[in-house]
């Protein structure tokens, strides 16, 4: 094993997170951003993922901490991405599960659209819900409005529960949705009761984190979308005192029995101790493209400039960070020795 990973942990490896891994995760979803970000508008999206992918390993590789990808990609044998069961960091420091999604939103860099995001999470070892890459029907929303949904309820009843928990008329209630023609009953129903729409093309991760905070004009997300882009929503949604619920929908045999082996019962309901267990985890994200929460990645000269958000579930704490980053001095995204 990459470090001897298995090896530090029997010796007394730390096992705890330390306050400083959330600016190092920061430099990963930078150097991811600032790398996809040259294929914007180009149509090649594959080549945009690749770049934010090599870019987020070659700086995983310098952060302290024994890592391992439990939500990536795909699997071993489809390197070069960032592949489940995969080892990250140092292999010093805290040993923590990884979510990864290098580029949330390949279409959108390669039309230049919206809301792309370099994305990660990172929780305690054996805490995130180790989600198989399939499709999840979600609900989300932000602090004010916990407790208040259900996954089963009609779309009316869910949006007059944000109503009355933010205080608005269902009129002035607006729901997010992947713009999909599965979801077209949902979007129905939604204009039906009266509220309105942000319809989005990709990116439901940040549809997701949206909905806690007020800038966005985001109440609450409705639809299916990957899986593990939402244990990655619900970390940062943990974060922020938020709630996503999730139920797996598996498409045809092979998925279901996949879901069996890892011991996940599709027909259960999953609540946020299920995609993220103890009183800690962090969430980072850069924006690639521009959005409602993040700048997208502007390049000035031989500088490129960031707009990241990282969070930390056990302090509270939410960070916006700006980045000016020399891409003459760190031309891989590290100091050169």
């Amino acid at each position: 094993m990459k470090n001897g990973f298995k090896d530090r942990q029997a010796n007394g490896g730390t096992t705890a997170m330390e306050r400083s891994l959330s600016m190092e995760l920061v430099r990963v979803t930078e150097a991811a951003a600032i790398s996809s970000a040259r294929w914007m508008g180009r149509g090649l999206k594959n080549e945009a993922d690749d770049a934010a992918t090599t870019a987020m390993r070659t700086v995983f590789d310098t952060i302290p901490m024994q890592g391992v990808v439990v939500i990536g990609e795909g699997e071993m044998d489809e390197a070069p991405m960032l592949y489940i069961g995969e080892e990250l960091g140092t292999g010093h420091g805290p040993a923590v599960d990884v979510a990864v999604d290098p580029l949330e939103g390949t279409n959108i860099v390669a039309s230049g659209g919206w809301n792309a995001l370099a994305v990660l999470a990172i929780a305690d070892r054996g805490n995130l819900l180790h989600a198989p890459d399939m499709y999840m029907e979600k609900i989300a929303v932000g602090p004010e409005a916990v407790g208040q949904v259900d996954i089963d309820a009609p779309v009316i009843d869910n949006l007059r529960a944000v109503a009355r928990a933010k205080n608005k008329d269902i009129e002035d209630v607006v729901a997010t949705v992947l713009n999909r023609p599965r979801h077209e009953h949902i979007i129905q129903q939604i204009r039906e009761a009266g509220a309105r729409i942000k319809l989005i093309n990709d990116g439901d991760v940040a549809g997701a984190i949206n909905t806690a905070f007020d800038k966005t004009g985001v109440d609450i997300l409705f639809g299916s979308g990957g899986a593990p882009e939402g244990v990655i929503a619900a970390v940062g949604l943990k974060c922020l005192g938020g709630e996503l619920i999730g139920k797996l929908l598996p498409s045809n045999d092979a998925e279901a029995e996949r879901c069996i082996k890892m011991g996940l019962d599709v027909n259960r309901i999953l609540r946020m101790e299920d995609l993220v267990k103890g009183d800690d985890c962090i969430f980072a994200a850069t924006g690639v493209t521009d959005g409602e929460l993040l700048s997208g990645v502007q390049f000035k000269g031989t500088f490129g400039l960031t707009h990241s958000l990282v969070m930390r579930a056990k302090s509270g704490t939410v960070r916006f960070v700006e980045g000016r980053h020399s891409l003459k001095k760190k031309p891989h995204f590290v100091m050169e020795d």
